[in-house]
């Protein structure tokens, strides 16, 4: 457990010294997003476009996540055991892309619909049985989004068959 601690301390003492524009805490172990990391990034979190969270064993996103790295682009969670976001995440501005992959959503995150600059959606991999398909054809930017490997009832995939403006990866039974 220390090492992994030293690692992620690591990682974001050389964001702030390098003053990245990056974060990656993937495969840290973590459970939650370390409080102390807030304090830490204060100064530069502003700065911050990408965040890798992939392959560690969080279960949750506190509002503060989003609140605090509002200049996000690029958010990468996949590989973690997330069944949910919070909804701060409808507030994030400037994202574009998120990766949800292979986590435990089994409803789509209807927050995501709302985030204007959003262009490519991952959440292949998760226990998904329906997804919004008129809020996501709503959505301004959105060019991609990738279903695959989720158990998607018959009326969701019907409604994926027809033309979206968006390119859709989903695994359908023909």
């Amino acid at each position: 457990m220390a090492e992994a601690v030293a690692n992620v301390a690591r990682r974001i003492n050389a964001t702030v010294e390098e003053g990245k524009d990056c974060l990656d805490l993937s495969n840290c172990k973590l459970i939650s997003f370390p409080d102390g990391v807030f304090k830490v990034l204060r100064s530069v979190s502003e700065n911050i476009r990408v965040i890798t969270l992939a392959d560690n064993e969080m279960k949750a996103l506190s509002s503060k996540f989003f609140s605090t790295f509002t200049q996000l682009r690029e958010l990468d969670l996949q590989g973690n055991v997330l069944t949910k976001l919070p909804d701060a995440v409808g507030e994030m501005l400037h994202l574009t892309s998120i990766n949800l992959a292979n986590n435990s959503f089994s409803t789509f995150p209807d927050k995501l619909t709302e985030i204007a600059t959003l262009e490519r959606i991952n959440l292949e991999g998760n226990s998904l049985t329906e997804i919004p398909a008129e809020k996501l054809s709503a959505m301004p930017a959105l060019k991609w989004l990738n279903v695959k490997s989720n158990p998607l009832d018959s009326n969701t995939q019907s409604a994926l068959q027809s033309p979206l403006k968006f390119d859709i990866l989903s695994t359908t039974q023909s």
